[in-house]
């Protein structure tokens, strides 16, 4: 009787999830049922509820889910390393697949209906309009030279104006302000309500190389709020870009630019415009160095004392950690429909040329 609710519930679990899947094979389904209809309404519900309380629940999750990891893991290995007298090990092992099978399953069905799903939308370049055609060596020349110039004089008019950051609450009060400004012109790109919030885990970030991440579960968007200020402006438009159901790296990043760009915000335009040079320069060194090298020598010495300390930041957070979890989260990325891995952030230059090629304007 119990093996047959075990089948029954390993039935269940494995038709949902590969009615997931088919059902994400179609981009035209997912765009107009799924993303822009069914997510939206969702997403603004998790973001209502969550949204008011101070602190990342979405944090809090994370960090029982792992000590309840731990404390399983512990228990297994026990159960393997000591003999249990009255215990068929095989018998164990069975339980324990099946448990497994039954977490993994809950996990991926949650996880796809309350956000994955948008892996395989269409996105943000089909509702622009945007060409996607592949960039050549001259455009990424062109992007550079408009990039510098636009990260110089942001920085001279952050000096002239001896402007202040914001503290955390203000930085997500003018990403709020951002997004409404850009929704003017881009009705799909409302961010009402607003849930960003600052990371519980920001040390722990630092060690593994994560600024910012979005809880599908929970709707909110959290910022490493302990790395150099002048990041965390884009950071933050970069996740609320995933809040807004752009699940891809790439897309996330451009949407955040989008609002950063367009935000009126000097600061603002700064963090964009310097994060987006290098991508685009780093695009640029692998067909070019000397000419990569010559646009990253024509930035201002203010920019390069700010490069110079994001090194630094980096170089004192270095770990074992970084290039593990940046190997799994890699392969995560590969595994939903960004072949490109960890180098899918990069992919945003593409964007920019498409952008900058129909509109004129960066």
């Amino acid at each position: 009787m119990r093996s047959n609710r075990k089948a029954v519930i390993t039935l269940f679990l494995l038709s949902i999830c590969l009615i997931i899947h088919f059902y994400s094979g179609n981009e035209n389904r997912v765009e107009m049922a799924y993303s822009t209809g069914f997510f939206v309404n969702f997403s603004r519900f998790l973001r209502s509820v969550f949204g008011i309380l101070p602190f990342s629940i979405g944090d809090i999750l994370y960090g029982l889910l792992v000590a309840w990891l731990l404390w399983k893991l512990g228990k297994f290995l026990v159960h393997i390393f000591r003999k249990q007298p009255g215990i068929s090990k095989k018998g164990y092992y069975i339980c324990a697949l099946y448990k497994t099978f039954v977490f993994c399953s809950i996990i991926y069905i949650v996880f796809n209906l309350f956000w994955g799903i948008n892996y395989n939308r269409k996105g943000i370049a089909w509702q622009l309009g945007l060409n996607m055609e592949k960039y050549n060596q001259s455009d990424l020349l062109e992007m550079n030279g408009i990039l510098v110039e636009k990260i110089n004089r942001a920085k001279k008019e952050l000096i002239a104006g001896k402007t202040v950051y914001p503290s955390n609450q203000q930085l997500f009060g003018m990403v709020s302000q951002a997004y409404q400004k850009l929704s003017a012109g881009y009705p799909f790109l409302k961010y009402q309500p607003a849930s960003l919030k600052s990371s519980i885990w920001g040390w722990l970030g630092n060690y593994t190389g994560f600024t910012g991440y979005y809880n599908p579960f929970s709707g909110e968007a959290q910022v490493n709020t302990t790395i150099p200020k002048f990041l965390q402006a884009f950071v933050a438009c970069h996740e609320v870009g995933h809040q807004l159901g752009y699940a891809k790296e790439n897309e996330a990043n451009f949407v955040g630019y989008l609002a950063a760009a367009n935000s009126g915000n000097t600061l603002f335009e700064y963090s964009v415009y310097l994060d987006m040079f290098t991508y685009a320069n780093r695009n640029l060194y692998f067909m070019d160095t000397t000419a990569a090298r010559k646009y990253s020598k024509e930035l201002s010495p203010e920019v390069l004392a700010d490069i110079k300390e994001w090194t630094a930041f980096n170089r004192r957070h270095q770990s074992i950690a970084a290039p593990v979890i940046s190997w799994i989260y890699g392969k995560y990325l590969q595994g939903n429909r960004q072949p490109g891995g960890i180098l899918s952030y990069d992919e945003v230059t593409g964007f920019m040329i498409a952008y900058y090629k129909k509109f004129g304007r960066i």
